[in-house]
């Protein structure tokens, strides 16, 4: 086929190294992986997902309107029976790079006008993606962001109801038009290593990246810690590559983690290390309690400064210095982005208070990995007169040594302990709770019930709380679903504590 460069339509002008199999390409009016999404106009780009592929969805795309399919070359026998005059076939060597490509071009390559930042490591992702554009903004930075629990764009918030810690390559694209269409500085993006491994973030051109830590977690999909270390090293060599656009680049690592030394040797940026225990460019220390938060005195350029936010432990004062390091490494003022952490609201579903008059204390976190649980109940212990209680589970189709170790954190410091329904997607319940109800008894821990309903499982968890307990409803956060089989089923951990609080008065 032969083209004139102006008629190249946005979205093929990036595809490397693509073939047009059938028909000619022009402007889309979407571009989408999703076949339901699909509209007259549309690009449907046909990847292989983790449970699905793409190709089997052709059709039903074109039947909706689609006009342009993006193929994967090598997987012709799936699609070539789709094949028409009527719609244009485009084949590329990778359709999950290809869907990036697409989205950047038809949404005009947002990345390119917006300094960004990538947060990647096992823990504390979300709350630094959180904290970095709670300073960015507070300090005069137009800042937006794309987490696990909610995309903030021109100052409106909507929740992220996926499941997905990093959206499917348009999605990600999409949002990132809206912060720059919005006036948008700066993009904050949670990047997981499997977002980062299946090309989820690419075409972001990150300015910055920040490296949390790193401790076993999804082992069933990347096979080795070898394996998962290198999918977040995806972000530190991504920056590399970045076109210049006149923003500050840096690779912020956490020195308490020895796996930053291996980022740092894949970085060609500047590098930042901030950290408690190790000597560090920014680094907090005196960290103590203050009521429900806590205050440390942060440290650089030499100058110490005053710190006060309403987070609790020490891994949350290095989530805070992360930001701060982030922040001035795009010119904010040390001592201005130190004072932002004062008003920082706290990300929804992390540690979140749930206030109805009860008598004892009642926490929902997302905490579903060994360090993330270990890291909440370490919080809570020293807050907590009374018994800590934990309603807990573990996700099904997710690495099967989570509910170990999951349940090893919770036998180490909970006093009592309610095992329950957490997305068991395609897996039997009674089995995940069956291993970690062993896992539980093999640390000698036996003071626990079993629910297989969630609702029921929190309400046995409350009534038996007295004055001066803690009760931690610890997996969900603020996802709105629990997927069992292959249905999401409504549901909002917050609202039904509440419910249940008050049927209790």
């Amino acid at each position: 086929m032969t083209t004139r460069t102006r008629d190249i339509p946005t979205w093929f002008a990036g595809l490397s190294n693509a073939r047009v199999v059938s028909g000619s390409p022009y402007e889309a009016t979407i571009v989408c992986h999703d076949s339901r999404k699909a509209k007259p106009g549309a690009v449907f780009v046909a990847i292989h997902g983790l449970a699905l592929d793409g190709n089997t969805f052709i059709a039903d795309a074109i039947e909706r309107g689609a006009r342009y399919v993006v193929v994967q070359e090598d997987l012709e026998r799936s699609w070539s029976k789709y094949v028409s005059d009527d719609v244009a076939f485009v084949a590329v060597p990778d359709a999950r790079v290809a869907l990036a490509e697409a989205a950047a071009g038809f949404y005009s390559h947002p990345a390119h006008g917006l300094g960004m930042i990538g947060v990647t490591g096992t823990d504390g992702k979300t709350t630094t993606s959180h904290l970095i554009a709670h300073v960015l903004n507070e300090t005069g930075l137009r800042c937006g962001y794309l987490s696990s629990v909610e995309f903030g764009v021109g100052g409106a918030v909507e929740m992220n109801a996926t499941h997905m810690t990093t959206l499917e390559a348009n999605e990600v694209q999409r949002y990132l038009a809206q912060i720059r269409d919005a006036g948008g500085r700066y993009a904050v993006v949670e990047a997981s290593s499997i977002g980062l491994d299946l090309h989820r973030i690419d075409e972001c051109e990150f300015d910055v990246g920040v490296f949390t830590n790193l401790t076993p977690d999804h082992l069933d999909y990347h096979g080795s810690m070898a394996e998962y270390r290198d999918a977040k090293a995806i972000l530190f060599r991504m920056l590399n590559e970045t076109v210049e656009k006149g923003f500050g680049k840096a690779a912020v690592l956490n020195a308490d983690d020895e796996v930053s030394e291996y980022m740092k040797g894949i970085a060609t940026v500047p590098v930042v290390s901030y950290g408690i225990d190790r000597k560090a460019d920014v680094t907090a220390r005196d960290v103590r309690q203050d009521g429900f938060g806590m205050t440390f005195k942060v440290r650089m350029f030499g100058e110490d400064v005053d710190a006060r936010v309403g987070l609790l432990g020490e891994y949350n004062a290095a989530n805070c210095i992360a930001a701060v390091a982030a922040a001035v490494s795009q010119g904010a003022e040390f001592a201005a982005a130190v004072r932002a952490l004062e008003s920082f609201p706290g990300v929804p579903g992390r540690r979140e208070l749930i206030d109805e008059k009860q008598p004892f204390r009642v926490v929902v976190d997302i905490a579903s990995t060994e360090q993330a649980m270990r890291n909440v109940l370490r919080m809570l212990r020293p807050i907590t007169p009374g018994k800590l209680i934990v309603v807990f589970g573990a996700a099904g189709e997710r690495d099967p040594g989570r509910r170990r170790t999951i349940a090893r954190a919770v036998a180490e410091a909970a006093d009592f302990a309610v095992i329950t329904n957490e997305d068991p997607r395609g897996e039997v319940p009674d089995v995940i709770i069956g291993e970690i109800e062993g896992a539980l008894k093999g640390a000698g821990f036996r003071r626990y019930e079993r629910e297989l309903d969630r609702r029921q499982a929190i309400e046995i968890a409350f009534k038996r709380a007295n004055r001066g307990d803690t009760v931690l409803l610890a997996g969900k956060g603020t996802e709105q679903s629990i997927v069992i089989g292959n249905t999401h089923w409504p549901w909002d951990e917050r609202r039904i504590a509440r419910e249940l609080l008050q049927d209790l008065r």
